[in-house]
């Protein structure tokens, strides 16, 4: 069963800024980031299991060169993404989202 991917309307303003200040830093990186997590919300959508569980439900999924996770349930038919955060600036700020 293909489940639908659903990015919280919060999740979606993390993106928006994390692609703005990393666009900031330097031409093409916010498009490169936003192609990486992409990808990564592909692979959550593949095998949503395969990433670590941090609490009851909720998984998170590791970017590979930005440091940022995706925090998502699996709900019925669907992958809610609670949270795209920086790890070290806000790793738990996903839990006022839940």
């Amino acid at each position: 069963m293909e489940r639908r991917l659903v990015v919280q309307p919060e999740s979606d303003l993390d993106i928006q800024a994390a692609a703005v200040w990393y666009e900031g830093q330097r031409f093409g990186l916010g498009a490169r980031f936003l192609n990486e997590l992409d990808q990564v919300f592909r692979r959550i959508v593949d095998n949503p299991r395969q990433f670590l569980q941090v609490e009851d439900e909720v998984h998170r999924a590791l970017l590979g060169h930005f440091p940022y996770g995706v925090y998502f349930y699996v709900g019925e038919g669907s992958i809610n993404v609670l949270a795209v955060l920086h790890l070290h600036r806000h790793p738990e700020m996903w839990k006022s989202r839940n």
